[in-house]
């Protein structure tokens, strides 16, 4: 089977907001939406906003508004989870550097039943403020603009799904997406980029015969502004059997290939993989594979387990990617992912169970993303090993995070695809890029209004080529007080160390350091 991405489909995708917006507006979808406009305002004295070397840092009072809102909506027919904020900052002097006046933030996610059980359209569009490099400061405060720069992306999928009897399911999808920087300095080297794909996934239907098989075919075309167009192909056959109810044993034979200016050999290959997948109890999944590729030995892994109290993933990946597909399609562990899933034994109701997770995360001080390895600007095709750890624990009155993660990218495309975003000196500090970190919360309920909340987090990013190492570390003490349904108040205590300044020094050695405390007051209001 082919998959063209021909005008025509693209052609169509241009009337599908219309066919969303239409969906939305219906009676049916109407009655489930929930919007909530909300405003916060917040005052903070950082010795050090600029993110300076200790030497150049002085205080600074700064306050914030930031009006904004969230937008829910679960219906049969549609699903829909959209918020905005945008922030507005006044200092006391107004010159400082590494700092700006505003900036928004917006994610939206929406899934609509066009043609009820053939035809679907997902969406995702998102805008915040990403890391420029990994060697540079991580946990920038939302005021500065240090190594940071904002960066929104977009898609827009329809899928066609159909049931052939009881011998196979199809689902076949055409995505059109795009990211794009704020295109400032260094940052305009990224450029714009867009991206046509096809795909499709056939599957055998479960039925009392043991052994099944599905087959998967994707094909991506990609255009960007400065480094031209790309394709990437993979293809792949399976065959798994199931030994019992909770064992399945399976093995896939593939073929995966790129065309871009590359720094190896080969672009393209076959891959074989085997492996297993064991499912004892609905809420606990292990699934393991391990084989070889074009580019070496591979494997995977998937495993999730969750109970009233606890809710664990743990994962590995090895693959093929670049900085745009992590802006698309982030593979950080979603907190709110696992919240949803803990709290699924006990509010079953989804809009209710969506606004009981972030009131949770507002009251513990949880990231919306659990602690993961940055993904910094980059044009190159690059091959990453991440492994990564999430877990979650609640108890009567308080709860536990933990999340670990290790990586390695390897770029696959030659170093002149960066040599505007780097420099010729560093020309391969992205050539292979190890990171590691851990993040640790704690959060305790004084009372049933009050809590007080915990947040340690260590990260470290290393260029094997260069031998430029950056360290990170921040620890946030807060209190959080619920005045009434719709009225919340924080206070928060912080100490944050990193690198400053350029990434290497005239000598050529790692950079000087910086730090920064600051103490911050915060009142937000639901309308």
């Amino acid at each position: 089977m082919t998959i063209t991405t021909a005008k025509l489909p693209l052609k169509a995708l241009r009337l599908t907001p219309f066919a969303l917006a239409a969906l939305m507006l219906s009676a049916e979808c109407r009655a489930d939406w929930k919007f909530t406009p909300t405003i916060g305002v917040s005052e903070t004295y950082s010795d050090n906003p600029g993110l300076q070397r200790d030497q150049e840092a002085h205080g600074q009072w700064i306050a914030e508004s930031t009006p904004g809102f969230t937008l829910l909506s679960r219906s049969r027919r549609l699903r829909l989870a959209a918020s905005g904020e945008w922030h507005f900052y006044a200092y006391d002097d107004k010159n400082l550097p590494n700092t700006h006046s505003r900036e928004r933030r917006y994610s939206a996610n929406a899934q609509a039943m066009l043609i009820e059980n053939l035809l679907t359209l997902e969406t995702r569009a998102s805008g915040a403020r990403q890391a420029i490099s990994a060697f540079g400061p991580r946990f920038t405060t939302p005021y500065s603009t240090f190594n940071s720069t904002d960066v929104q992306s977009w898609s827009i999928s329809p899928i066609l799904q159909h049931r052939f009897g009881s011998v196979a399911d199809l689902r076949a999808q055409l995505t059109r997406d795009g990211v794009k920087t704020d295109g400032r300095n260094q940052t305009s080297a990224f450029g714009n980029s867009f991206s046509t794909a096809g795909s499709f996934t056939l599957n055998s239907r479960q039925s009392t015969n043991p052994l099944g098989w599905t087959l998967q075919y994707s094909r991506q075309d990609m255009e960007t502004e400065r480094f031209g167009a790309s394709r990437s192909t993979n293809a792949s056959a399976t065959l798994h059997y199931r030994l019992s109810r909770t064992w399945t044993v399976l093995g896939t034979g593939g073929y995966d290939s790129y065309e871009y200016s590359s720094s190896h050999d080969r672009n393209a290959g076959r891959s074989l993989t085997a492996g297993f997948t064991w499912t004892p109890t609905a809420r606990t999944s292990v699934d393991a594979r391990f084989g070889h590729s074009y580019l070496g030995k591979t494997g995977s892994l998937q495993a999730v387990q969750r109970n009233r109290h606890l809710v664990s993933r743990v994962s590995y990946t090895d693959q093929v990617t670049t900085s745009r597909s992590q802006f698309l399609l982030p593979a950080a562990i979603d907190t709110a992912a696992l919240l949803d899933q803990l709290f699924s034994a006990t509010i079953t109701d989804p809009v209710l169970r969506a606004q009981a997770v972030q009131n949770y995360l507002a009251a513990s001080g949880l990231p919306p993303t659990l602690a993961d390895s940055v993904n910094y600007l980059s044009n190159r095709f690059m091959r990453e090993k991440r492994l990564q750890a999430g877990y979650i624990y609640t108890m009567p009155h308080s709860s536990v995070s933990l999340s670990v993660y290790k990586s390695e990218r390897v770029g696959l495309t030659t170093q002149q695809s960066d040599s505007e975003l780097l420099g010729t000196q560093l020309g391969s500090l992205n050539d292979n890029v190890r990171q590691k970190g851990i993040q640790a919360g704690f959060d305790y309920r004084l009372s049933p209004r009050t809590s007080a909340n915990l947040l340690v987090t260590g990260s470290r990013a290393l260029s094997l080529t260069t031998g430029i190492e950056s360290p990170n570390h921040q620890i946030s003490l807060g209190l959080t007080r619920q005045f009434d349904r719709k009225t919340r108040g924080s206070l928060e205590l912080r100490h944050v160390h990193g690198p400053s300044g350029a990434l290497i020094n005239s000598a050529g050695a790692a950079p000087a350091g910086y730090n920064e405390n600051a103490l911050a007051a915060t009142l937000a209001v639901q309308l």
